[in-house]
């Protein structure tokens, strides 16, 4: 019966360790090629050109288009935001300083109240000057 409490838990150590054993060796896949190996992180993508020189595989990472590649994409998204920034602020701006020098509607009343009253008086000179005149007679004008 010890035996078997002993067993067991060592038992299940040891698929443990197996199954991150090969976790870790699936990691990398490697590839032949014309010259040499190719060794790809399974995990990350990542891309290194292998050798073998006496008798060990000597590695150094391969020049990765796809890490230019997100370089230029990650300077478009900054460039991007910056831009968005940069409208949004333009935007705020310029609706701030159209509000601003747009009259308010009481204002608005107020001026139209005056041209109003302007014109009525200004209508009342005008019919007052043509009674002066003799009914509809048209003003003289002088001649320069």
């Amino acid at each position: 019966m010890r035996l078997q409490h002993i067993l067991i838990p060592a038992a299940l150590v040891s698929l443990v360790a197996a199954s991150a054993y090969s976790e870790g060796t699936d990691r990398y896949r490697l590839e032949k090629s014309a010259t040499g190996y190719i060794r790809m992180d399974t995990q990350t993508g990542a891309m290194s050109i292998c050798e073998e020189r006496s008798g060990q595989l000597v590695c150094k990472m391969a020049a990765d288009e796809r890490a230019a590649f997100q370089d230029e994409v990650d300077r478009l998204q900054t460039s991007m935001k910056a831009m968005d920034e940069r409208v949004t602020r333009l935007e705020n701006s310029l609706s701030a300083r159209l509000e601003s020098k747009l009259p308010s509607e009481e204002d608005f009343n107020k001026t139209m109240s005056y041209m109003e009253r302007f014109l009525k008086g200004f209508m009342g000179i005008v019919k007052d000057m043509e009674k002066d005149n003799g009914g509809g007679a048209q003003l003289n004008s002088q001649k320069t």
